[in-house]
Parts: structure tokens; C-alpha cells; sequence
């Protein structure tokens, strides 16, 4: 089924919430509690943040600085920026974009909820950018999220801040010389995930069912599973050949063998924990059996990353 449509106003919310829950791999898994817990990291000082540009193709670039990886459209008819990070970094978005066009940004495309992904939408909605995403993103944006895992609450974000135009299955813009086309995949990092493939140039941006060179961040508590994390990269992976370009959600600018070696190991982990779950061990027990060690070297960053990640993969196994 394939449908474009601007969904309801949801109700509006007297203040935004921005506090960041900072994980030591690196990626940031946007769940910004009302108050922030004992012993939680510090906001970071995003005044120190440097927004960095990488051309990946004829009229594709990639901006990285604290969060996700936003993709950009240039070329003739305007900007579409692929999420948008967090809102005190819009105005260095907006500086590192207006250094490659003068063009302005006319859509904003958020790959999935997280506040890493979606935190300028407001700045940009104010500026008359169009905001685009998937239905469950809306959804989920406009309500308070409660991650039963980790018990925090995700404020629901202002009226101003929600996307105007969602889609179910597939959409395309039809923008720069290239069909830049959309796709919802099964819950994988979240129930709301979107993969956009620049048709003409050869790229695609995997929003956060690629974590690249490290252990994924799974949003168990808004649908996501290791197997929805595989299922995506198994879609995705026969449409690619050796010239593709990956934008990842977090980590370095990747390729086809990239998202082979995240594939391989998400099964390999996948297919140790499993059974253990099955014969009934808890998740300090699954955590003891040590199931990613053969992964760690590469994929884990920190030394309480790979214990994270199985904690994670456990949850959504037994809430299968």
C-alpha cells in the first residue's frame, strides 16, 4: 500500500524538553528524561560542537556533529536534510549547509523519533521547512514516550515540531535531477524506521538500522528487535552493489561490505543469546556467558558497550 498524507494536529505540550542521555559508545539514543537521574552524564556543551561536512556524491553530502548523520540534497530546486540532530545545533546545521548552496532548506526528512534525529525540528519548522517522516514517527513525537527498560519518559514535542506530511509505505522526491525515494521497514531500531536511496547517485542513508563499527542502540520499548535489526539490513543488502555509498545513523561513511559486516554480526550475536534466553537464564546470566566476545574487538568501543547491547537484545526476546 502506498499513501501520502498530512495527518491531524496532535494535542500541544507547554514545554519542550532537551536533556541528553549520553552513552559512552558514542551514539545517543535520544530518551531525554523529565528529570535527570542520580549519577547521569552532564548535558554536554554543544557550544564546543564542530558540524562537519563530507561529500559523498554529486549533490549528496553527510553532516556529522552530536547525534545522528544528516544527509543533504543540494542542487537546483532547494535542500532536504535528512534528520537534523539536536536544537541548539540548528544554527551550525544551517552555517554548514549554506556553505555548500545558497539554496534554502525546503524539507526535512526524520529517518525515525529519536531526539538525536529530531531535536531542530521546531527551529526548522519555524523557518517554513516541511517536515516528513513515518506515520509512527508522528505518533510517537506527539505523545510522551515511557521506556518501561529504562524507565524515563520522552516528552511529546510541540505542535510546531511534528511533521506535516507521513507516510505508510513509500514515498519519492522527485528533487535535484534524482528520485530520492523513502521506505518504511519492519520495526527494527524502532517501529518508525525510514531508509531513503538516491536513486541516481548511488547512495542511501540507513538512518539507525546501521550503526557503523560499533554495537547498535535498540529501541526495544518503541518495537525494535535484533530481528527487525537484521530483517532491514536484509532488505536493503541486495539492492546494493560495490559502488554504493552508506550513510549510517551513527558512526563513519560505509558501503556495501559495511553493512554486510553489521549484518554478520547482529546473527552472530542473535544466534549465541537465543538459546540461552530460551533455556530461561536471566540477563546478568546472558551478560556472564559473555555471547559477544567474539565481536568485541570490533564492534565494541568501551568496555560496558557489549554488556548494554546484550541487555538490550535480551529484553526483546523475552517480550517475544
Amino acid at each position: 500500500m502506498r499513501r501520502l498524507r498530512p495527518l491531524a494536529a496532535a494535542s500541544l505540550v507547554s514545554m519542550l524538553v532537551l536533556v541528553l542521555v549520553l552513552r559512552t559508545d558514542g551514539a545517543s539514543l535520544a530518551q531525554p528524561p523529565t528529570a535527570p537521574p542520580a549519577g547521569a552524564p552532564p548535558t554536554p556543551d554543544f557550544s564546543t560542537v564542530e558540524i562537519k561536512s563530507e561529500k559523498v556524491a554529486d549533490g549528496v553530502y553527510m553532516l556529522t556533529g552530536r547525534g545522528g548523520n544528516i544527509g543533504v540534497s543540494v542542487g537546483a530546486d532547494g535542500v532536504l536534510l535528512i534528520d537534523d540532530q539536536f536544537a541548539p545545533l540548528t544554527a551550525k546545521i544551517k552555517a554548514a549547509v549554506a556553505a555548500i548552496t545558497d539554496k534554502p532548506i525546503r524539507f526535512l526528512l526524520n529517518t525515525h523519533w529519536h531526539g538525536d534525529h529530531t531535536g531542530g525540528n521546531e527551529n526548522l519548522a519555524k523557518d517554513g521547512v516541511v517536515i516528513v517522516a513515518q506515520d509512527n514517527v508522528r505518533k510517537r513525537l506527539s505523545v510522551d514516550q515511557l521506556n518501561a527498560l529504562t524507565g524515563r519518559t520522552t516528552p511529546a514535542l510541540p505542535h510546531a515540531a511534528l511533521p506535516i506530511i507521513t507516510f505508510n509505505d513509500t514515498l519519492t522526491f522527485h528533487l535535484n535531477g534524482d528520485s530520492i525515494v523513502v521506505f518504511h521497514v519492519p520495526p527494527a531500531h524502532t517501529d518508525g524506521d525510514a531508509i531513503v536511496r538516491f536513486t541516481h547517485v548511488n547512495v542511501v542513508h540507513m538512518g539507525d538500522c546501521l550503526f557503523n563499527g560499533r554495537y547498535p542502540v535498540i529501541d526495544v520499548a518503541a518495537g525494535g528487535s535484533i530481528d527487525g535489526m537484521i530483517g532491514a539490513a536484509e532488505r536493503v543488502l541486495p539492492t546494493l552493489d560495490a559502488g554504493t555509498k552508506l550513510i549510517p545513523g551513527h558512526g563513519p561513511l560505509g558501503d556495501k561490505a559495511s553493512l554486510q559486516a553489521f549484518h554478520d554480526m547482529l546473527v552472530g550475536v542473535r544466534d549465541k543469546i537465543r538459546p540461552l534466553v530460551k533455556a530461561g537464564k536471566s540477563a546478568d546470566e546472558v551478560v556472564a556467558a559473555k555471547p559477544t566476545a567474539a565481536f568485541d574487538a570490533t564492534w565494541a568501543p568501551d568496555s560496558t558497550s557489549a554488556a548494554r547491547f546484550v541487555r538490550v537484545v535480551v529484553s526483546g526476546m523475552k517480550g517475544r
